[in-house]
Formats: structure tokens, C-alpha cells, sequence
């Protein structure tokens, strides 16, 4: 069979199964998600084991210690995933709510209610949670999942998707509710993104050479963020000491993630008394600085930040710096250099706050928080299938109620059009 034909079965196994998963009830999709912690537990070893030759392999061939982070997983992670699958349990089920029911002139009813998108093909890179987060949300929403994991996890991938497959299969589900691509060829996936009548919408998450290679191909709609160039603006009015543990947060937390701050941008009134404390906070945390003209005259040591620096996501202990005159050029300086995904200021004037929250244009705006809180979990949807900063359908982190689409439906008595 060569790859244009597996491609082709792939989705017509998924197309296939995908009426069964569309019109499951809430119990029964919750009992699959049931099934799945329970067998996350009861597997766990098995996990870590098929975990560890993915890392020994990463280790191998030199990869990143982020990439590696990213792919590893132990207790702690794999009782997060289980406690994603419970709060997705918890979640109200939008499948079939109705909305906007109106009643017309000539007696017609006219509403709609949300139903599940269908096939729906995701493609991610190294973090294996990934697999159990997707496949949860399509579950409860009643979709059909194409899972391409990266070749750095595929061991872990393999065996969290075996898990999934079996539960659809015990609760009285067909098992390709659930299809992993156990293959690493890209033509494979290039093959997929051609199949629209097949599959409904492409989902990728990971870095932007990825992203804008599925874009670039996929005859079917993609939903996608290409960087996460976040910024946290410090404003004059802002609580410093609050200041600097929400700065270290954004940066320091994790970088390696979308959400981490790439940008700091400080008022100039906060030059002389905020500014050297954080500095020093970021050094002693290991981060290097880059700064503006203004910021390295007040610190020489700090490395001079091009212009690439500024449209650059280091997803790294990295950190542009710049010192504004006010809110405006910090406005102006995220809307040309940001890349819509996460922004933020620190301050208590309420007033400001407003202005920076309706100016920004980016899909989470934040006000005296860490970026890092862009995330599915952290937002209460119990996991999510990835964040978009597209303007279409969604924006910000999908969980449940973005994984489906709203369908006209029209209740009469017999009305004819006149």
C-alpha cells in the first residue's frame, strides 16, 4: 500500500466512526473518559518505561534540555493528566445545547445548537500529554481524532493512545474514534492535509516551521498561533514588588512554553527604582538580558537587543528589554513587534488597565497576572486541543465549546414562503 492509499484509509476509518462518536450521549463518552484515568493509573509504569526510551533516544541525538522537559514525564505529570481527564468529566457537555431559539412573525422557531466539528487531525511535537489532552476533548465533544505525535515521543504516544482505543472499545465505542499515526513520515502527513473530504479541521501544535508548513499545505482549515512573543508592560502606576514576582514568573516559570514573557517593557518612571531590582532578579535566575539603548545606559553589561530580538520567540531564559515613555509606545511597540497570543500590564490604575485591555490586540489580555496562565487547565476547560490566535472561530486556549460549531435548526407547523 503505497502512502497516498494509507493516507486515504486512515480517514476513512476515522470518517467512518466519526457518526457513532457525533451522536454518543454525555454518560457514554464520560465512562470512556472514566476508562481512560483508570487505565493511566493502573498502566503508569508502563508509561514511565515507554517514556524513558523516548528520552534515552533524545538524549542520543543531543536535543534541547527543553525539548527533553517537554517530552519527559514522571508521577507528578502523569497525576496532572489524570486530573485533566476528571475536571473534563466535570465539564457541562456543549454537544446539542440549543441557543438563540427566536420565534418568527409567521410562528417559525429559529435557533441554533451546537454539534461537533467531525474529523478533526491533530499534529504536535514532543510533549506526550498532548495525546491524552486532545483525545479527552474530542471525546466529550463528540469528535473523531487523527493523533500525529512527534517522532520524539512516539513510544509514549504509542502506548497513551493504545489506552484511549481500548477504553472507546469497553465503553461501547468504535476504537477509531481515536486513530494514531504510528509512523514518522511527513509524507504521510502531507497526504493527510490533502484529504477534505475526509477530515474537518487541522489542528498543529508546536513551533512555527510546523505550523506554517501545515498551512502551507492543508487544503483543509488549519486553526493555528504561529509564536507566542509575549509582553508584560510595567506601567507607572504599577505595584512594584508585585511587579517583580509577576515578571520573574512569566519569564522564569517555564520558557520553554508559548506563554512564557519575551518582552519586558518598563515606564521610565520606573527606570531608576523597579528596574535594577528586576535586573538583578533575572541575573541571578540565569536570564540573559537584552536591552534598548535607554536600558543599557543605565546597566552596560546587558547585551544590545536588535531588531530581531524584538519579533524573536527564544522560548529560552532570554529576555528583551525596553524602557517606553508611556502606555502608548508600549501599545504601539506589542502591536507591531507582538504576535497576538498573550500581553499583559502591571498596574493599579483601573483606568489604564482599560485602555491597555481594549488597545491590545491579542487573543488573552492580561492585568496584574503572569502570561503564563494561558492554558486550557489554568482556564478552567480541563485541558485544551491547543490556542489559537486566529480570528476565525476561536481565539485563545479550545476546550470544549471551541471543538464545535453552531447548526441552524427550524421548527414549524406547516409555513410555506409566501
Amino acid at each position: 500500500m503505497d502512502i497516498k492509499e494509507t493516507a486515504i484509509r486512515i480517514a476513512k476509518r476515522a470518517m467512518s466512526a466519526s457518526p457513532t462518536i457525533r451522536t454518543a450521549n454525555t454518560k457514554l463518552k464520560n465512562n470512556v473518559l472514566q476508562l481512560i484515568a483508570e487505565k493511566i493509573e493502573q498502566k503508569k509504569s508502563e508509561v514511565l518505561k515507554e517514556n524513558e526510551k523516548d528520552i534515552e533516544i533524545a538524549v542520543k541525538n543531543k536535543l534541547s534540555k527543553a525539548l527533553i522537559d517537554r517530552l519527559s514525564l514522571n508521577d507528578k505529570k502523569i497525576q496532572l493528566m489524570i486530573e485533566s481527564v476528571h475536571q473534563v468529566i466535570m465539564l457541562t457537555d456543549p454537544v446539542g445545547e440549543i441557543f438563540d431559539m427566536r420565534t418568527r412573525p409567521n410562528g417559525l422557531k429559529i435557533g441554533r445548537m451546537r454539534v461537533p466539528i467531525g474529523v478533526i487531525f491533530i499534529i504536535y511535537e514532543s510533549r506526550p500529554n498532548v495525546t491524552i489532552e486532545s483525545a479527552i476533548l474530542c471525546i466529550k465533544s463528540g469528535n473523531t481524532a487523527i493523533l500525529r505525535g512527534g517522532k520524539e515521543s512516539m513510544n509514549t504516544n504509542r502506548i497513551l493512545s493504545e489506552i484511549i482505543r481500548e477504553s472507546l472499545n469497553e465503553a461501547g465505542l468504535p476504537k477509531d474514534g481515536l486513530i494514531f499515526v504510528d509512523s514518522t513520515d511527513r509524507e504521510l502527513v502531507q497526504e493527510l492535509l490533502l484529504l477534505e473530504n475526509y477530515i474537518n479541521l487541522v489542528i498543529p501544535r508546536g513551533g512555527e516551521s510546523l505550523i506554517r508548513a501545515v498551512a502551507e499545505k492543508s487544503r483543509i482549515p488549519v486553526i493555528k498561533h504561529y509564536k507566542g512573543i509575549c509582553h508584560i508592560y510595567v506601567d507607572k502606576d504599577a505595584d512594584e514588588s508585585k511587579a517583580l514576582e509577576l515578571c520573574l514568573n512569566a519569564k522564569c516559570q517555564r520558557p520553554a512554553t508559548c506563554n512564557a514573557m519575551e518582552t519586558l517593557l518598563v515606564h521610565k518612571d520606573l527606570s531608576k527604582s523597579f528596574l535594577p531590582k528586576m535586573v538583578d532578579k533575572f541575573i541571578s535566575s540565569g536570564v540573559e538580558l537584552r536591552g534598548c539603548p535607554k536600558t543599557r545606559k543605565l546597566f552596560p553589561n546587558i547585551s544590545r537587543a536588535t531588531e530581531e530580538d524584538w519579533h524573536t520567540e527564544y522560548l529560552d531564559l532570554i529576555l528583551s528589554v525596553k524602557i517606553v515613555e508611556n502606555l502608548e509606545e508600549a501599545i504601539d511597540h506589542i502591536e507591531k513587534y507582538g504576535s497576538h497570543h498573550s500581553d499583559g500590564i502591571i498596574t493599579e490604575n483601573y483606568t489604564t488597565a482599560w485602555v491597555f485591555v481594549n488597545s491590545v490586540d491579542s487573543a488573552a489580555c492580561y492585568v496584574n497576572a503572569s502570561t503564563r496562565f494561558t492554558d486550557g487547565f489554568e482556564f478552567g476547560l480541563g485541558a485544551e486541543v491547543g490556542i489559537s490566535t486566529d480570528k476565525i472561530h476561536c481565539r485563545g486556549p479550545m476546550g470544549l465549546l471551541e471543538l464545535t460549531v453552531p447548526k441552524w435548526i427550524i421548527f414549524g407547523n406547516g409555513q410555506v414562503r409566501e
